[in-house]
């Protein structure tokens, strides 16, 4: 590799690691080439890729982005995924990965994350995690139970003022066709005369 496939090579990296969410470092030791073919496939649903880049020009990548976490971990035969998607989703990959094998295969070394680095032990927690789209979900419903509450409190409201609006229209209260109140003088000489005729 000459002088200007190596510059290349620390700019793509560098990039990567400027556009990832997350970025861990695995030791790659007896992975074989189908199954990092296999590993890649499941990689790419997360929007995650699985490179393979000598230290030496990881380390100059790293120090250009100012990811002094990473270089760290770049001692030993080192692959990094760089996740653009769904952290979690990548991270449960690489962890189920690891399972299928007996443990035997990429071990966590770290990783970076928000401007931070990761431990091992950070990174199976974060495979953990639900996946985005079942937090989405889970956001969604939250949100929505209380617009439904809203919703339905304004039906009842609104169908209740209806109800009373007929009931008031059907006593004939409101409209053209109210009754006339009686004169109070007249209502009260039918009392008198009611009286009279009782007394006799």
């Amino acid at each position: 590799m000459n002088r200007d496939q190596k510059a290349a090579v620390i700019e793509e990296v560098a990039a990567n690691i400027n556009e990832s969410q997350a970025v861990y470092a695995v030791d790659y030791r007896g992975i074989s080439v189908p199954q990092a073919a296999e590993l890649r496939t499941k990689l790419r649903d997360a929007d995650a890729t699985f490179t393979i880049v000598k230290n030496t020009l990881g380390l100059r990548a790293a120090d250009q982005v100012g990811a002094e976490a990473l270089k760290e971990l770049l001692q030993g035969p080192t692959a990094m995924t760089f996740v653009r998607g769904d952290a979690a989703a990548a991270a449960k990959a690489l962890r189920d990965f690891r399972r299928s094998t007996g443990g035997q295969l990429l071990e966590f070394k770290g990783g970076w994350m928000n401007g931070s680095g990761l431990t091992p032990e950070e990174i199976d927690s974060i495979a953990q995690l639900p996946s985005r789209e079942v937090l989405e979900a889970r956001l969604v419903g939250m949100v929505a139970a209380p617009l439904t509450g809203v919703v339905t409190a304004l039906n009842n409201l609104i169908a209740g003022f209806a109800r009373q609006l007929q009931q008031i229209a059907d006593q004939g209260l409101v409209g053209g066709d109210a009754p006339a109140p009686a004169p109070a003088a007249e209502a009260a000489a039918d009392d008198t005369s009611s009286t009279e005729n009782q007394e006799d």
